[in-house]
């Protein structure tokens, strides 16, 4: 069952929620954004073979903005109502510690593992929320197809060099 759906009935209950969103979103958008800004792909990255299916250096920025404010708002609903929280953190520390593997350590085979066990800690985190919060784990989805492409990017880069 979802819940949270009476969340926020009163005013003052309804602007905390409100805020409690507002600070995860943003938090989480900054910190992936100061990490994507400071860890930028540059002339290493230039020349490593990549798949055929990896996306345009213009796609990353656009995408990885609407997922960081999809990661924000269901971490605001784990504060909020309970669940998950757990799991919630421990993949949203694997996604921040990909980028400075990959781009910062040029350690793609590294980052391979990191990319894995993400992909394996967003699928529990929806495992364990399929029941119980199904919005959050909506919201996870497109999170969960793009790491998916990201992984195999990733294991054809490690592949292809």
């Amino acid at each position: 069952m979802t819940y949270g759906s009476g969340a926020g009935t009163t005013r003052r209950g309804g602007v905390r929620v409100v805020a409690v969103h507002l600070v995860f979103i943003a938090a989480v958008v900054a910190i992936g954004g100061l990490l994507g800004a400071s860890l930028v792909p540059g002339p290493w990255y230039d020349t490593l073979n990549q798949p055929a299916f990896t996306p345009p250096p213009w796609v990353f920025g656009p995408v990885w903005s609407v997922l960081y404010v999809l990661i924000g708002w269901v971490g605001a609903r784990k504060v909020l109502y309970g669940g998950a929280g757990a799991l919630w953190g421990a993949q949203l520390v694997a996604n921040f510690c990909w980028t400075p593997v990959f781009f910062g350590l040029h350690k793609p085979g590294a980052a391979l593992v990191v990319i894995l066990v993400l992909w394996c800690l967003i699928v529990a985190f929806m495992v364990t929320e399929a029941r119980r919060d199904r919005l959050s784990v909506a919201l996870f989805v497109p999170y969960l197809v793009w790491v998916t492409l990201a992984s195999a990017v990733n294991a054809g880069v490690v592949w292809l060099n």
